[in-house]
């Protein structure tokens, strides 16, 4: 009996230290179904349950990372999925948002390898002598330019980035041009029909459409000048980022230019040990994450550190802190 009354006191004592950690029981919201996003999802989800095997992670198919972060300031989801540039839109309460969003809390990022690309028909580039951004406004070339939807991040990007190079809706129409918003496949099209010049979008490198692209058309992959990639990472908390040399079948040399990049993120509601639960499971099983697509094999715990789009949310930070990730 004084044993068993012993062991009960230790039990007490020491209850704090041997307590096992709750399962992660979570909805994220991400994206289309069949999309990067919702196979990010499945990834998590497996990533914590490797932890726990009785933690879940439940994906809801939405219209995208403005959606989610509308979501999460209504703190009506768990954790969501947004692109770096819509944050700081959000951040900032421009449209789509009516105020400022100021819940968010970082967990991480998921990649941040989607760069701009900007192809232009080769026969324009040809007859005007363009190889770069700039070179458009000086040129003066009547340019079709295909840029995404409204409501589309790579929309507000591409439109930035044409607008810093001096290329303006009123400048491109001046030229004889026009701009032309259409999703990414009906840009595809539209090029390969000769009903727009140049296809803008932001995903990655050799990406399923961009092969499309670039076998189905001779087109270049347009240089960008240092001031509007430096304007736009401002602008928009992307990165530099270069697309290798080869690439594209006439782009020779690596062309620099500005990354999306998309982090899991969670609201200050979220219990500080659910998210160091939820960032610890990553971090050990980045590996579920990494395998749910070729494009994701370079995703390390490092990566999903590197941001300063949004405070991390307490839990993340202390969870980075002890495997040495954060200074």
């Amino acid at each position: 009996m004084r044993l068993l009354t012993l062991a009960a006191a230790i039990g007490l004592a020491f209850g704090v230290n041997t307590a096992q950690a709750e399962p992660v029981n979570l909805t994220l919201s991400g994206g289309n179904p069949g999309g990067l996003w919702s196979l990010l999802g499945a990834g998590i989800d497996r990533a914590v349950k490797q932890s726990d095997p009785n933690s879940v992670v439940t994906y809801q198919a939405t219209g995208g990372g403005f959606a989610n972060i509308g979501l999460l300031g209504a703190n009506r989801t768990d954790t969501g999925l947004v692109h770096n540039a819509e944050v700081k839109i959000a951040l900032a309460g421009e449209e789509p948002f009516k105020a400022p969003v100021n819940n968010m809390r970082a967990i991480g990022y998921m990649y941040n390898w989607a760069p701009m690309h900007f192809f232009l028909a080769k026969s324009i580039a040809d007859e005007y002598d363009i190889d770069s951004l700039d070179d458009l406004a000086t040129a003066k070339a009547p340019v079709r330019i295909g840029v995404n939807r409204s409501g589309n991040i790579t929309s507000n990007v591409a439109l930035f980035m044409l607008e810093q190079a001096g290329l303006t809706k009123e400048a491109v129409e001046a030229n004889g041009g026009r701009i032309v918003q259409a999703g990414a496949n009906d840009q595809a099209e539209l090029l390969k029909d000769g009903r727009i010049d140049i296809v803008t979008n932001g995903v990655f490198v050799l990406h399923s459409s961009f092969r499309a692209i670039d076998e189905n058309n001779e087109v270049i992959v347009l240089d960008i000048p240092q001031n509007v990639i430096d304007a736009t990472n401002a602008r928009f908390g992307t990165q530099t980022y270069t697309i290798p040399g080869g690439s594209y079948s006439n782009q020779p040399n690596d062309v620099e230019t500005s990354a999306l990049g998309a982090l899991l993120v969670a609201t200050d509601q979220m219990e500080e040990e659910t998210a160091y639960d939820l960032t610890k499971a990553l971090i050990a099983n980045v590996d579920e994450i990494k395998a749910v697509h070729g494009s994701m094999k370079a995703l390390t715990p490092e990566l999903m550190a590197d941001q300063d789009v949004l405070p991390f949310h307490p839990g993340a930070e202390r969870a980075y802190r002890e495997a040495g990730l954060l200074k």
